[in-house]
């Protein structure tokens, strides 16, 4: 008998079997394709013995011991509604189906209510590290109730990327909360990813280093405080060269952002909880507006380039800033979305544990980091409820490097070179450090069109009006 079920033979789901089958679990595996699952199995080599090829749903489920896991790796929205539905007259109470897609949290909290009522555990499990990750160790965010947990827990931590050791595998919640975690992941992925690409126009466009140069200084970053897996690979693309034109690959990339979803759900979810999620709503809104191409390049047309140039009279020193700048802005970043999550656990009576998230991304996932250790700590520490910018070491660091954060989008807005996500990060910092705000303008406005009422400061009590 199989110890698992996977449904899907893309990319991730084949990754995914595979490396299953790599730590000794069987797995039974079907895809609506046929000729997929029969390519799979022969191209398996040495694992083929532990993949069983089923060629209908009845099959697939009667080959896996029960209570049977079934991991669905369908394109999300309504195909997972649909291959659930097409799976559930074949199973029994007890089994489980588990979405490793990257679905909306809502419609998986939907999807674990319904399939609950009729006996079957639905499991939202996010999964990161892409292709590599899938095949050799990804980080996964489990949802789902503790039985099922106990069921696929021990197969989800063999197949898990390790730190020092521990799996980076956890439950992290019921229901929508393995979802939630991924897309709060895919949020941070965002912005950081954002924040790499303008400290690297600021090297590009206010520099003008080459991409070798700029290789050079983003794989010393990454011998330093911002070691991580981003500004790794980061290294890597800008010292590749096109073999076609001998050029560096990345002049040779179109300067059109993808997106699949999840960095937008991040941003919607945050403002839907009132989570001030800036930075990654900076990247995101970035993403969308690189991928109007043509009239980019008519509006600067129009409205003539900018001048772009920097001249600093020190070369060395300004890269230290900007290597300074690039930390202040990962720390407002990475606070705004564990204060999302930190939101999302209490409004969902999830207790999803923070520092278990900060743990389980410290290998495999596309976010992994030396930063990720202190967050642990941090969490460890018992400092739930806190920002993460006012604990030990991110107040220590943002007191060393705001000025810095500051100098640098200064200098790029001067010179015309576009930095959403640091400007945002400088700005949800100067907001949080300012203890008189603006707001109460606002309030007052409000209450002069509205009738809306405001609190004052010398008397205790709301629902108060002005003179208008």
């Amino acid at each position: 008998m199989a110890d698992i079920g996977l449904i899907g033979l893309g990319v991730m789901g084949s990754s995914l079997a595979l490396n299953m089958a790599e730590k000794g679990y069987t797995v039974a595996v079907f895809n609506r394709t046929l000729s997929k699952v029969d390519a799979f199995v022969a191209d398996a080599g040495s694992l083929a013995d532990r993949l069983v090829p089923t060629r209908d749903l009845a099959t697939l489920v009667a080959a896996v011991d029960p209570p049977r896991p079934v991991v669905l790796m369908v394109q999300a929205g309504a195909a997972v509604d649909e291959q659930a539905e097409a799976l559930f007259p074949f199973l029994a109470s007890g089994d489980m189906l588990i979405d490793a897609g990257n679905a909306n949290f809502r419609d998986t909290r939907r999807r674990a209510e319904s399939f609950s009522e009729r006996g079957i555990d639905f499991v939202g499990i996010g999964v990161s590290g892409g292709e590599e990750g899938a095949r050799h160790g990804p980080s996964i965010m489990a949802g789902g109730n503790e039985a099922s947990w106990r069921r696929i827990g021990p197969i989800l931590s063999a197949i898990a990327a390790k730190f020092e050791g521990e799996p980076c595998a956890a439950r992290v919640g019921p229901d929508g909360a393995g979802h939630f975690v991924k897309t709060m992941h895919n949020g941070i992925e965002s912005a950081d990813m954002q924040m790499c690409a303008e400290t690297y126009g600021i090297m590009r466009d206010g520099l003008e280093l080459s991409a070798a140069e700029m290789a050079a200084v983003f794989e010393k970053w990454d011998r330093g405080r911002l070691k991580s897996y981003l500004i790794e690979i980061s290294a890597d693309v800008l010292a590749a060269v096109d073999p076609d034109s001998g050029k560096p690959m990345v002049e040779v990339i179109l300067d059109r952002a993808g997106q699949k979803g999840t960095g937008r759900w991040a941003a919607i979810e945050a403002q839907e909880m009132a989570v001030p999620a800036t930075v990654i709503e900076a990247a995101v809104a970035a993403r969308v507006q690189s991928s109007a191409k043509e009239a980019r390049i008519a509006d600067e047309a129009r409205f003539g380039k900018a001048a772009r140039r920097l001249a600093p009279a020190d070369r060395d020193a300004f890269l230290d800033r900007l290597e300074s700048a690039l930390l202040a802005g990962k720390i407002a970043a990475y606070a705004q979305g564990f204060a999302a999550m930190e939101a999302a656990s209490e409004r969902w009576d999830w207790q999803t544990p923070l520092g278990t998230v900060a743990k389980i991304w410290r290998a495999g996932c596309i976010i992994r980091s030396a930063f990720l250790d202190d967050i642990a700590h941090a969490y460890g520490a018992g400092v739930g409820g806190a920002n993460l910018m006012t604990v030990a070491p991110f107040d220590a660091h943002l007191k060393e490097t705001h000025e810095a954060l500051r100098s640098i989008v200064s200098d790029a807005v001067l010179a015309g070179i576009p930095v959403p996500a640091l400007s945002a990060a400088l700005a949800y910092f100067e907001m949080a450090r300012t203890a008189r705000s603006t707001a109460d303008l606002i309030q007052g406005q409000r209450d002069f069109f509205g009738a809306h009422g405001f609190e004052r400061t010398d008397r205790p009590g709301d629902g108060f009006h002005g003179p208008w």
